[in-house]
């Protein structure tokens, strides 16, 4: 069987001779930014928009990848074409490009005049695990509220998409010791709504799609595409301030991702938002989603398959 392919580095190399150093600083650390990127039809979704935050984020941490992000965004294509090949006619692709700031010279030891000083770039590809999200996406997902809080954005800047996320993995802990299935909803230091683990977040008040302001999160890819489909749609956006109190009582709520494009959230900490039920703003927003991509997003993944499941 024919091997997936890495961009590493400027070479395309097959999976398993792509590797990183145990001195790299993206693990000693955590010094990485990165993107993930979906297909639909094997297709990348939105790859400017991506490369575009992905070129803020280099300049905001000082890397410089010597290469643009047309030539990065051909790799990734590249990457697509030939690991396209390789998965079923159903399946998609995720892409994700990371960038570390290099090796350390400190830990390399002996070694530490060879050391790879300038960025270490690799793109890479895993096929769609639309299993995992199908029976959230018919039903609901469930998000909690941790004790650990949003990293402030005094620390660095949120608009940033970044891989030093320790706060996200000890909020996802705690999330699973309510519900193992649960996702976690973090808070700011004041009590506001900002993130989950993975995914922007907005309620829906009175029709009105509400997200947190860009002073605590990421502005999500998924985020500005809802954005765009609300305003086509006739459904107004606003960007505030809200609390626990708001999601509760909201009319309904959504996670916003990449992987999934957006998400019925409906409850809260085991309390129901609104009745419960995936609710009309979120069938209205993905409708129109999967007729801009020209498929089914949410047939694609309630209907999907676990692995070896005939």
């Amino acid at each position: 069987m024919t091997e997936p392919t890495v961009f590493l580095n400027g070479q395309m190399v097959p999976a398993p001779d792509a590797h990183v150093n145990i001195y790299d600083l993206g693990v000693v650390l955590g010094a990485t930014v990165t993107e993930m990127v979906r297909t639909f039809r094997r297709q990348l979704y939105r790859l400017d928009d991506h490369l575009a935050r992905l070129a803020r984020s280099l300049r905001y941490v000082r890397f410089d990848i010597g290469m643009s992000m047309e030539e990065l965004g051909r790799a990734a294509e590249e990457v697509t074409r030939r690991n396209a090949k390789l998965i079923g006619p159903e399946e998609e692709l995720g892409l994700v490009i990371f960038v570390t700031a290099g090796e350390n010279r400190i830990y390399a030891g002996s070694a530490g005049d060879s050391v790879r000083q300038e960025p270490t770039v690799c793109v890479h590809t895993f096929p769609m695990p639309f299993h995992l999200w199908a029976g959230k996406m018919r039903d609901g997902a469930h998000v909690v509220t941790p004790s650990t809080r949003h990293v402030p954005p005094q620390c660095f800047d949120p608009k940033m998409k970044y891989r030093s996320r320790m706060h996200y993995y000890l909020a996802e802990q705690e999330a699973h010791l309510v519900d193992a299935d649960a996702m976690p909803l973090l808070l700011d230091l004041q009590g506001n709504v900002t993130e989950t683990s993975g995914s922007n977040f907005l309620i829906v008040e009175g029709g009105t799609l509400v997200s947190p302001t860009l002073t605590n999160i990421l502005p999500g890819i998924s985020r500005q595409a809802v954005i765009e489909l609300a305003g086509e749609l006739g459904i107004p956006f606003v960007e505030r301030d809200f609390q626990v109190f708001n999601v509760i009582n909201a009319d309904e709520a959504l996670s916003v991702t990449t992987p999934y494009c957006a998400m019925p959230v409906t409850r809260i900490n085991a309390l129901p938002i609104g009745d419960g039920k995936p609710g009309p703003v979120f069938r209205r927003l993905i409708d129109a989603w999967s007729g801009k991509v020209g498929l089914d997003i949410l047939e694609q993944i309630v209907g999907a398959r676990s692995p070896g499941e005939p």
